[in-house]
């Protein structure tokens, strides 16, 4: 018995989606006891198959980034350290370990190097298809990277896809909205475009003795960019009910202020119930409804990964995203696949939120809403910008079609990449468990180590790999706010239980130099 899709009622025109997945990603490995595992990636990508998804979409492996497309955001010589490290020679690069934040969270593995240029070029080849009109949602579950800074890898992340992706969206669009939904707050990719109005960053996510300790209310972005950065900090078990009664208000309300010519979704699964180290408790459904809501917009979408420390519930939520945007809804029972046995006992394409109590009142998310939704209100509407010529840059030739392409002799040597691009794996598209055996592939070597060192601590942030909970060390209260005097003032009753001031953030000035160094030059626009 084939396993159910049933068409999604009330869908239009059906969308035209690429999907991007390279087998290879699976063989990359951070470590024992690392949390972060690329397996789940294949997981999913093998419930995409067996689901029969594949009828619905086009599948792409995407060009491997090179380290000249990396810099259009990092530094040179921080994209030249990551492709030379290796555990081999990671003892000769102790200092540049340091200055680039290389170590504990973010170790040093085999193949690190191509780990990035294929998370990266899933999300540059998406981004480009989608401004060419190749496709309308362009899903690359490998990429979401969203930590990573300009010289510095952070959380996991190493490369930032993301800022790179909405980089070759703003070539052919004049504003870019992210929209972002891990339990993480956004860093990177927020830092990235703090002073442009070309780009609005939207994160939802866990606030207050958490990873990684940004995300103020307050901070709303500086310079031009000012009130194009919105956060929407929350507490510990938020629900489906409530997330929906802040997320599909302030989307609704940013798209008809900012009104984007492309959406950037990331969507970091570890916000799902019994994620080790989340701490929010939506099911699949309540998670796959904001990439439903965010598809009905009908603009140029742009799916991507994330955070998500259970691999079972991340395949499970990615596939049925896969499937929401193919038009369907995947059935619930578990089809075969090579990865069956980890879906057990129940078999099921479901995540269930648990009894766990949401510390998030009614009071708390309204007066938040209210906050961010002023906040938007000083926008004033979309911003205008002058567009340029725009570059030709190697991504294109990837993309578009050549009209010369028949008339090339068959036999002139071609590029082994090119032909690996055009042959599909033996069985990845076959409805049959039994055709095109072979063992699998395990590129992966790692040292071992006697332990994995927790991340640093950053002022009131902790370590990514904290399960955290802030039970039992205080309540998330924002700092006090320092008088004229220089004294502290602690908030009033009615501040510290909503955990909002409106007052001025006591990090905004550090923050404003960390933005100087970090930003971004942006494509297209006119100088």
């Amino acid at each position: 018995m084939p396993p159910e899709m049933t068409p999604i009622d009330g869908e239009g025109q059906r969308k035209r989606v690429c999907y991007f997945f390279d087998s290879d990603v699976s063989g990359f490995h951070y470590g024992p006891g690392h949390p972060m595992k690329p397996t789940r990636i294949r997981m999913c990508h093998s419930l995409v198959m067996n689901y029969g998804l594949y009828k619905r979409m086009e599948i792409f492996r995407a060009k491997p980034a090179t380290k000249r497309e990396m810099t259009q955001f990092h530094s040179d010589e921080y994209v030249e350290f990551l492709s030379k490290i290796s555990p081999s020679n990671m003892n000769s690069y102790i200092k540049e370990q340091h200055k680039y934040n290389v170590g504990d969270d973010c170790p040093v593995f085999d193949g690190l190097f191509d780990y990035c240029a294929i998370s990266a070029g899933g999300s540059m080849e998406g981004a480009a298809r989608l401004s060419r009109d190749k496709c309308d949602i362009a899903v690359n579950w490998a990429g979401g990277l969203h930590h990573a800074k300009k010289s510095e890898a952070s959380g996991f992340c190493y490369v930032n896809d993301i800022v790179l992706g909405i980089l070759e969206l703003l070539r052919y669009h004049t504003r870019v909205l992210y929209i972002d939904v891990d339990v993480h707050h956004g860093d990177g990719v927020e830092e990235a475009f703090y002073t442009t109005d070309r780009v609005m960053t939207v994160s939802f996510h866990k606030y207050g003795e958490y990873f990684p300790g940004t995300g103020e209310l307050r901070d709303v972005g500086i310079g031009k960019g000012k009130y194009y950065a919105l956060n929407f900090p929350l507490r510990d078990g938020v629900t489906n009910d409530n997330y929906k009664s802040i997320f599909e208000p302030v989307i609704r309300q940013v798209m008809e202020t900012y009104d984007p010519g492309a959406i950037v979704l990331q969507c970091g699964t570890d916000s799902l119930s019994g994620d080790k180290l989340g701490c929010f408790n939506l099911s699949m459904k309540g998670h796959a409804n904001c990439v439903k809501f965010v598809k009905s917009f009908n603009k140029p979408l742009l799916l991507l990964g994330g955070g998500g420390y259970t691999m079972r519930n991340v395949s499970r939520c990615w596939a049925y995203e896969t499937g929401l945007a193919a038009g369907v809804e995947l059935g619930k029972e578990i089809p075969m696949n090579e990865y069956y046995e980890y879906f057990g006992p129940d078999y099921e394409l479901d995540v269930k939120a648990s009894n766990m109590d949401d510390m998030n009142s009614p009071e708390y998310l309204d007066r938040v809403k209210s906050i961010v939704l002023d906040h938007l209100r000083q926008v004033g509407g979309p911003p205008s910008v002058q567009m340029t010529d725009i570059p030709r840059l190697p991504v294109d030739d990837i993309v578009e079609d050549d009209p010369d392409e028949d008339m090339v002799d068959p036999n002139d040597r071609r590029p082994m990449r090119l032909l690996d691009s055009r042959r599909q794996a033996d069985g990845e598209l076959s409805d049959s468990d039994d055709e095109g055996e072979g063992g699998r592939r395990d590129h992966a070597s790692h040292k071992d180590r006697d332990s994995v060192a927790t991340g640093r601590r950053f002022g009131a942030a902790v370590g990514i790999m904290s399960t955290g909970t802030t039970h039992g060390v205080g309540p998330s209260v924002a700092p006090p706010v320092a008088s004229a005097s220089g004294g502290g003032q602690a908030p009033s009753a009615e501040q510290s239980d909503m955990e909002v001031d409106d007052g001025v953030p006591l990090a905004q000035i550090a923050k404003a130099k960390a933005i100087k160094a970090n930003g971004v030059g942006l494509p297209g626009e006119a100088a």
